[in-house]
């Protein structure tokens, strides 16, 4: 508590006054956190005072409070680019990020519990500074941060606005910001140690080294490529809901019995199973081999029943016997973008709609997935494809634009499906009149493949890696797939 009081007079983030007439003060208290590694030991005791931001009211103590926080699709691809160019990737994190932030707003809190001032019991902080819990914090201090950065020579990514660079012919530096974490890395070491100084001559940092730990993710760097894995937080989850000890499973779901609404049969703890599908959706930041089977079980979550139980759990079991599962980047991998598309058809039995799958790679390097009930009802096969394929063009555009970013441009990316019919849809205007049930909205695919930004291409179902993300398999074909898409199991 002193050591973070201290920063507050480092700082000068606030200022002890009378309370004006009129003016209302909002409450503050103490927030404990142990900040852990990845193999989950206990790196730092942390005390954060903290602004009840729930009290302000909108208009009067803040105004904008949108901040841009970084995709996990930006940090895979941020991995997967320094695999290839085989630079070191570094982390650091600012202290007390949010103290460096100015407001322009007139806040007043209450004096720390535990800490008022015996001379002026009465008296309140006014807030010069981004104090914790504020809802205007988060964007005062990216305000702050992406100033220095640009007053430094970084530019600002096009789409991704956390993301900074600095290029001079064929070096470039890669910072990317996450909060108050910031990774980094660059073709030239000393450029790498010159950000690093730089930003200890302005903010309070703890330089950490290499990457090893990052919003959730595991990464081991080495001369052969980075792997991401999360085998700590799978401990934690098979602990925490008592599958240590059960027998694995080979298949995250079963192939031959359906998950269906089971209106019959007796309820379980709803609690219980929103927080097990909350567990596995945070692990499918790197486990697309268990994707599907979560987002399928996740259509139940208003009123699970004893099947959709035994549903999660088998993906418990399942995890349990490849805990240390992950991605593997590559370094001897080409740059090359290229996406697979696909989808079921109306095997949703709520309500029959079909299940959109897709992945992005560079390389061998898997960067993105999507696993995703469509909002309409397919009438067709086709539309069902169709409607799959404009969606994996969306973020195939979207990694293109930020592929520029990084120096790279690339025209004509082609995206497999294994849907003849789709593909004709998309190359041929002539099919448009038997068509016109499809919304509007996904025909932009069309336009895409007319200016070049895609190619589409057909491929056979066997080695259409994006089944993985619409359908159940047995072991070995699921274990083909897993092959496929780049997961290794150390």
């Amino acid at each position: 508590m002193q050591e973070e009081l201290l920063q507050f007079q480092l700082q000068q983030v606030w200022v002890l006054v009378d309370l004006p007439n009129g003016a209302k003060v909002i409450g503050t208290k103490w927030v404990y956190r142990n900040k852990k590694d990845e193999r989950g030991v206990v790196v730092r005791n942390k005390a954060r005072l903290v602004a009840q931001g729930h009290r302000q009211e909108e208009g009067i103590d803040y105004d904008e409070v949108f901040a841009p926080v970084a995709r996990l699709e930006a940090i895979r691809l941020f991995l997967a680019f320094a695999s290839y160019m085989g630079f070191i990737v570094y982390q650091m994190d600012v202290k007390s990020a949010f103290l460096y932030g100015t407001i322009e707003e007139e806040v007043y809190v209450s004096q720390p519990p535990g800490f008022v001032d015996p001379y002026h019991p009465q008296k309140v902080y006014k807030v010069v500074k981004a104090l914790y819990g504020l809802h205007q914090a988060p964007r005062a201090w990216y305000a702050t941060l992406s100033t220095f950065l640009e007053k430094h020579g970084y530019r600002r990514g096009t789409i991704d606005k956390t993301l900074f660079i600095k290029k001079d012919k064929k070096d470039i530096i890669l910072v990317q910001i996450y909060v108050d974490d910031i990774i980094f890395g660059s073709t030239k070491k000393s450029w790498s140690d010159e950000f690093e100084a730089l930003m200890k001559g302005r903010f309070q940092m703890s330089a950490m080294g290499e990457l090893t730990f990052f919003l959730g993710l595991q990464v081991k760097q080495s001369q052969e490529g980075i792997f991401i894995s999360q085998d700590k937080y799978v401990a934690e989850i098979l602990k925490k809901f008592d599958f240590v000890s059960v027998k694995s499973a080979i298949t995250p779901m079963e192939t031959k019995a359906p998950l269906a609404q089971d209106e019959g049969g007796p309820d379980v703890d709803l609690h219980l199973y929103r927080s097990m599908i909350g567990c596995l959706m945070y692990l499918t930041a790197s486990r697309p081999d268990i994707m599907y089977a979560v987002c399928a079980c996740s259509r139940f979550q208003v009123t699970p029943k004893v099947s959709h139980l035994y549903a999660v759990k088998r993906i418990f079991k399942y995890i349990k016997g490849k805990p240390k599962l992950g991605l593997w980047y590559p370094r001897e991998s080409p740059l090359d973008l290229v996406a697979y598309s696909d989808s079921d058809y109306a095997a949703a039995n709520l309500d029959r709609k079909s299940t959109t799958g897709g992945c992005q790679f560079l390389g061998r390097r898997l960067i993105s997935w999507q696993c995703k009930k469509q909002t309409i009802v397919a009438t067709s096969t086709t539309e069902a494809e169709y409607v799959a394929a404009a969606s994996c063009c969306g973020q195939v555009l979207w990694l293109q634009n930020q592929l520029l970013d990084y120096g790279f441009n690339f025209m004509n990316t082609i995206i497999h499906i294994d849907n003849q019919s789709t593909i004709c849809i998309i190359k041929n205007p002539v099919y448009h009149s038997k068509t016109k049930h499809i919304e509007i909205r996904h025909h932009f695919i069309r336009d895409c493949y007319e200016k070049k930004l895609i190619q589409v291409q057909k491929i056979h179902t066997d080695l259409n890696v994006a089944d993985l993300l619409t359908k159940a398999f047995d072991g070995p074909r699921f274990n083909f797939l897993l092959v496929n898409i780049g997961m290794v199991n150390p």
